[in-house]
């Protein structure tokens, strides 16, 4: 069997010439002798590549020198903890609940103080994203969070909250370069790797200097203190090593496409395929208010459980794999990340137009 059109939120897809790559260098990195897997994190083959993935990724965001780059391990819910018992100085936080993620990620800072939902979607099952041009920012609040694009939901950010001069950490995990985003309006962006840049068990932090603080609570484990971690440049013990040779691959992928500019517009133009069709189907429908959608996610319904589940096994029988929605929302969706071509959403609505000719 070839290759499948992989529309999973995760782990996802990746550009096929990184696979190749990958393939290639997989029994004998450069003339080591050995795989990446195989490869101690201290030799100088590894540090390399460390090294070369993070001045790429700094390239492509525009990354000023005052902050840095972490590359962690833990899955991106660990650090809805980390990221409270690294940034929480008066104990409090003001969160923005979007979805699914926001809502478990202010559950879990719940633990280490003070916490206030100071927005939230939740009275329409998170289809729009609420306004905070003037949000009740808590005056002693150490931050403002924010999940960016919201997986399950397929609501994006367009304009980001005006947080009244307070820290801003955003989850950029379904987003993360897949557009232009200016690094300086935010203390923290985060994000796991699984949907747009790599296998799963790798997380990147960047975060203003600033924020990186000596004086953590003593029981804020060492792993989870980003300041150790920065200090020591990702390698305070053996980070996920083949997981960040990967990303350098798709960072590389991404600058030869012509960067976050040329591919927001990749992103655009293969979002608005599926969504004008959409638009106009008498069978299908977008879940989501039109001014806040994602340009990664699409969740979209028939309206019908029955009919909803026969496009599922139909779709996958002709090839398009992990339509089926999440639990929470029913229907469809469909995650177009970076590395998926424009032709598999173009093949992806040309079966959708012929199921509407069929059980109409």
């Amino acid at each position: 069997m070839g290759r499948v059109y992989n529309f999973s939120a995760g782990p996802a897809v990746l550009p096929e010439v990184v696979l190749k790559e990958a393939q290639e260098e997989m029994f004998d990195y450069r003339g080591t002798g050995m795989s990446v897997m195989e490869m101690s994190h201290r030799s100088s083959a590894f540090q390399q590549i460390i090294d070369e993935a993070e001045a790429d990724l700094r390239d492509l965001m525009n990354i000023p020198d005052n902050y840095k780059v972490l590359f962690l391990q833990g899955g991106a819910s660990l650090h809805f903890a980390s990221i409270p018992m690294n940034l929480m100085k008066n104990g409090v936080a003001d969160y923005i609940i979007t979805g699914q993620w926001a809502k478990k990620a202010y559950e879990e800072a719940k633990k280490y103080g003070k916490v206030n939902a100071i927005a939230s979607s939740a009275d329409e099952t998170f289809t729009y994203i609420p306004d905070c041009s003037d949000l009740p920012i808590s005056e002693d609040a150490d931050y403002v969070y924010i999940c960016q694009n919201n997986t399950i939901y397929g609501t994006v950010y367009h304009e980001l909250p005006n947080t009244k001069g307070k820290v801003l950490v955003a989850d950029v995990s379904s987003c993360f370069l897949s557009e232009p985003i200016d690094v300086e309006k935010y203390g923290v962006i985060w994000g796991g790797v699984q949907k747009n840049i790599g296998p799963a068990g790798v997380q990147i932090v960047i975060i203003r200097e600033d924020l990186l603080r000596e004086d953590l609570p003593e029981f804020v484990p060492t792993m989870m203190n980003f300041k150790v971690q920065a200090d020591k440049g990702s390698l305070y013990n053996t980070p996920p090593c083949y997981g960040i040779y990967i990303c350098g691959k798709v960072f590389k992928w991404i600058k030869n496409m012509g960067g976050l500019e040329a591919m927001k517009a990749h992103n655009e133009k293969k979002a608005a395929i599926l969504y004008d069709f959409l638009d106009q189907s008498k069978l299908f429908k977008g879940t989501v208010r039109k001014e806040d959608r994602s340009l990664m996610n699409v969740p979209f319904v028939t309206g019908d459980k029955d009919l909803d589940a026969k496009f599922v096994a139909e779709a996958k029988a002709a090839g398009f794999e992990n339509l089926k929605g999440h639990r929470t929302v029913g229907g469809m969706r469909a995650s177009i990340y970076n590395a998926m071509p424009i032709e598999g959403v173009e093949k992806l609505v040309e079966f959708m137009k012929k199921f509407e000719e069929e059980n109409m």
